[in-house]
């Protein structure tokens, strides 16, 4: 019998990927729950040596000594972002993107992105896949399941800082877990951001009868059910990090943080629950940066590495969401604790949901299909 060696796959753009479902936020926190259960198996691997790095990276010096390498400018980068997932995903991929700040005075995304999807036992590629809406969305879902578990059964009001897209994502996953809000308080930089966000909650979420544009970390803080920092900004400072105090916080709030920012002495006591997407994502980040870590990576779960640094806290306080999910560890014990959940993004989420939406497309002749080869020239 001659071997079959031809490979197809297929391109989806970025109006592919939303006939796909891409959008479809529901679907994606049930998806993102399933792969947080895999990974609390250990059905996973990452890249790095304990098999949880966010990726490799590519970063530009301030003033290189070559003048036509590119210099450093807030949020530039390049970067891949590796994983495979077992269970009934049994897939492999990467996702790709280079990200720079100045990208918007050019009318385009931030970062753009691109997600390459993989047979696990050939290699062989099975999709190429615009991949930014992928990624918000995955993004955003990690807080629904966080909600789904974590936030108070009956929370109505959000506290939103930063109405870009990762605060679009996560309103939505917190809308598809969460079905009694219906106030949201937003903290913005600009006018034109603040605009399209408004108008896109009215247009998408009429169940949100309250919309309150703020001036204040404290006034966004202060009775929200869900509060919620999607901003972004430079590193280095922590100090100039938005900051979330314990004295504004509502007792049973939960706390969702996938951006910038640091607490108080107060709201990093031990009686506040500190939930992390995936503990070992945090101890590789650790190992890979200076120190003190929440100093170059500001998410808050490197500060409690850094707490456990400083003997402010031990590894033992920190829970991770997939033990949660997986039924192995609780949820929410009562209406009065605090939560506070980190989120650093997980290349097994690309993984997860851009297995689904390949899957999606196929089924649904979505797509179109390129030839790699019919038989390899070199083998």
């Amino acid at each position: 019998m001659s071997e079959n060696t031809k490979i197809d796959f297929i391109y989806l753009s970025e109006p592919d990927m939303i006939k796909a479902g891409v959008t479809d936020m529901p679907s994606c926190v049930d998806t993102i729950e399933e792969m947080f259960v895999l990974m609390h198996k250990g059905d996973y691997r990452m890249a790095g040596a304990n098999n949880d790095s966010h990726g490799a990276m590519v970063t530009f010096p301030e003033e290189p000594d070559i003048p036509t390498m590119p210099r450093h400018t807030p949020d530039r980068r390049l970067m891949a972002m590796p994983a495979y997932l077992g269970g009934d995903y049994q897939t492999c991929g990467v996702k790709w993107y280079g990200s720079n700040i100045a990208n918007r005075e050019k009318g385009l995304p931030r970062s753009i992105l691109m997600f390459i999807l993989n047979d696990v036992h050939t290699g062989a590629p099975l999709a190429y896949m615009s991949a930014n809406l992928l990624s918000a969305y995955r993004t955003g879902a990690v807080p629904g399941v966080g909600a789904r578990y974590l936030a108070r059964k009956n929370s109505k009001v959000i506290g939103l800082l930063g109405p870009g897209v990762m605060g679009k994502t996560s309103v939505s996953a917190f809308m598809a877990v969460c079905p009694n809000i219906d106030t949201l308080k937003v903290k913005g930089r600009g006018q034109k951001s603040l605009d399209s966000f408004t108008s896109w909650v009215k247009a998408t979420y009429p169940q949100i009868t309250t919309l309150q544009v703020v001036d204040s970390l404290e006034d966004l803080v202060r009775g929200s059910d869900i509060v919620t920092y999607c901003n972004s900004g430079e590193t280095g400072d922590v100090s100039a990090y938005p900051i979330v105090k314990r004295e504004w916080v509502k007792p049973g709030a939960f706390i969702s943080m996938p951006a910038y920012s640091r607490f108080d002495a107060a709201l990093e006591a031990d009686d506040v629950r500190k939930v992390m997407d995936n503990i070992g994502l945090y101890e590789a980040w650790h190992s890979e940066v200076p120190k003190p870590a929440h100093k170059y990576i500001p998410i808050i779960g490197c500060r409690f590495m850094d707490m456990i640094d400083e003997g402010l806290m031990t590894k033992d306080q920190i829970e991770d969401l997939g033990a949660i999910a997986a039924g192995d560890a609780p949820g929410r014990q009562n209406d009065e604790e605090i939560i506070v959940l980190s989120v650093g993004g997980l290349p097994t989420e690309d993984v997860a949901w851009g297995t689904k939406l390949y899957r999606n497309a196929l089924e649904q002749g979505i797509g179109v299909k390129l030839n790699l080869w019919e038989t390899p020239t070199l083998s």
